[in-house]
């Protein structure tokens, strides 16, 4: 018998869907978390680089609540300024530029009030001067926050966003930008090893507090499905919620799908035992991370025939550390650079980690090594299941890489050609699409999708495209479906 979660923030799963007291209650930040914080906060550009689901957004959002108007007595002023912006993302050249001082300026005077920043700016240089005017007359350094900055799918305004970028930041304007792995195109002004600081989202395993960060959450999240009782001396909280971190690769987003696969594994029972992560991880390896990449394709754009690619270098991967129970592997350096677009696509996605570039491999040459999350290898281990030998071996840190050198399977993996066509599907999908599933598990109702389609929604770009105001003035639609329908099509496109 499967057991339901009982927490309605169980399946809230970015940042920017909670309202500033359920962030505060739902969130809890490492050491670590807090020094990256402050370089947010700090002078200087900063790139912050990230998986989804990594933590990027919440970072960004606790940096700005520490500083002005968020609290009066900050040193700079805060800007989070969200670029999950349809138009943007079509556009490229002078349209680009306009359309990001307009989201930028109405950002601006929505936080700080009206006509802080002059309406109708147009270029770089215009908006530099409005805001070095607004920080020297607040007396306060301006901090911007730009989350989602790059699509991955959409590589084609890159080069304008890093331009601007790399021209607002002086000594009065400090430019932050997330970004996922993999980026590359930076334009021919921007040279991101000068021109910013790159911090990698990436909890460290060895550090002191990283089972503490999952344990809070379970604390706060699952007080009520996951309670002290179900803990015992042979599995007790710290070591289920740092096993289960280790598993998804410190991916908070993913943690809290394993923290509701583990709910239904144990329904009723009494305590957690091993069987009950085994199958817990099982579980979100065929309903979470597989669908992961059916969710992705149709974002990628013009690299939408990789997708394929990485399922078969996912595949092999996971099948021979499966079978020596091992996490940690080495990819020849010629081949990682080969295929570097599909292991970026499983980086994105969560099935892996890029751990160290360049290690030197025992079948000669140099190689990238990878951390692969648990939840997959777990269908390739020798029995089909996860030991106790194995969450021991595995806690402790005690990989021996599997290399993948020029006799393996990856060197003969082809590649097909990339789609010219750099168009993102995802938009002209059928309302259908969001309907709730493994890859959207809190998508739409049937009911909710019918009132759309009567309201001539039928695309997920009708619904993205769709005033808040007449969204809300659908039958039986309040401001919690509002937020729902939103945060399923931002999911869809963007996350």
């Amino acid at each position: 018998m499967q057991h339901d979660v009982t927490e309605s923030n169980a399946l809230v799963l970015a940042a920017e869907d909670f309202d500033d007291v359920e962030f505060q209650n739902y969130h809890y930040f490492t050491s670590q978390d807090k020094r990256c914080i402050s370089k947010l906060r700090a002078h200087g550009p900063v790139l912050l680089k990230g998986a989804r689901g990594s933590g990027k957004s919440a970072l960004m959002i606790e940096a700005v609540s520490g500083l002005f108007p968020a609290n009066r007595s900050g040193s700079a002023i805060g800007i989070y300024v969200s670029l999950r912006n349809l138009d943007l993302l079509r556009a490229s050249g002078s349209e680009y530029i306009e359309l990001f001082c307009s989201l930028v300026v109405n950002r601006i005077n929505s936080t700080l009030g009206d006509e802080a920043v002059i309406s109708g700016i147009k270029s770089v240089s215009e908006l530099q001067s409005e805001l070095t005017s607004l920080s020297s007359r607040y007396g306060k350094r301006l901090v911007l926050l730009f989350d989602d900055a790059a699509h991955i799918g959409r590589e084609m305004s890159l080069s304008e966003f890093f331009d601007i970028f790399r021209t607002l930041s002086n000594s009065s304007i400090s430019c932050k930008a997330s970004i996922y792995p993999g980026v590359t195109r930076f334009g021919t002004r921007f040279d991101v090893y000068n021109d910013a600081t790159v911090i990698e989202v990436n909890r460290s395993e060895s550090a002191d507090d990283f089972s503490a960060v999952f344990e809070e959450v379970i604390n706060r999240r699952f007080s009520e499905s996951l309670p002290g009782e179900k803990f015992s001396s042979a599995l007790p909280r710290h070591s289920v919620s740092k096993f289960l971190g280790i598993s998804v690769l410190g991916n908070m987003r993913a943690f809290i799908y394993a923290c509701n696969q583990l709910v239904s594994q144990v329904g009723q029972d009494k305590v957690i035992t091993v069987t009950h992560l085994s199958e817990a991880l099982k579980a979100l390896s065929q309903n979470y991370f597989w669908p992961l990449l059916e969710e992705v394709a149709p974002k990628l754009g013009m690299y939408r025939p990789m997708v394929g690619p990485a399922e078969e270098v996912a595949e092999l991967l996971f099948e021979r550390s499966g079978a020596k129970g091992e996490r940690s592997v080495i990819i020849l350096r010629e081949i990682a650079q080969r295929l570097s677009k599909p292991l970026e696509i499983l980086e994105y996605s969560g099935f892996l980690s890029r751990k160290e570039v360049s290690r030197s491999m025992k079948s000669r040459g140099r190689g990238t090594r990878y951390i692969l999350n648990l939840c997959n290898v777990s269908e390739f281990l020798d029995k089909g299941k996860v030991m106790q030998s194995n969450i021991d071996k595995w806690m402790e840190g005690d990989d021996e890489s599997i290399e993948f050198h020029r006799g393996s399977e990856l060197f003969d993996l082809n590649l097909p050609e990339v789609d010219n066509n750099d168009e993102i599907d995802i938009l002209k999908m059928d309302i259908d699409s969001l309907k709730q599933s493994n890859a959207y598990p809190y998508g739409l109702t049937d009911s909710k999708i019918e009132i759309l389609k009567e309201n001539n929604i039928c695309t997920i770009e009708d619904l993205v495209m769709a005033k808040d105001e007449f969204l809300i003035s659908l039958p039986t639609v309040g401001e919690v479906f509002l937020k729902r329908f939103r945060s399923t099509a931002n999911q869809a496109i963007w996350m």
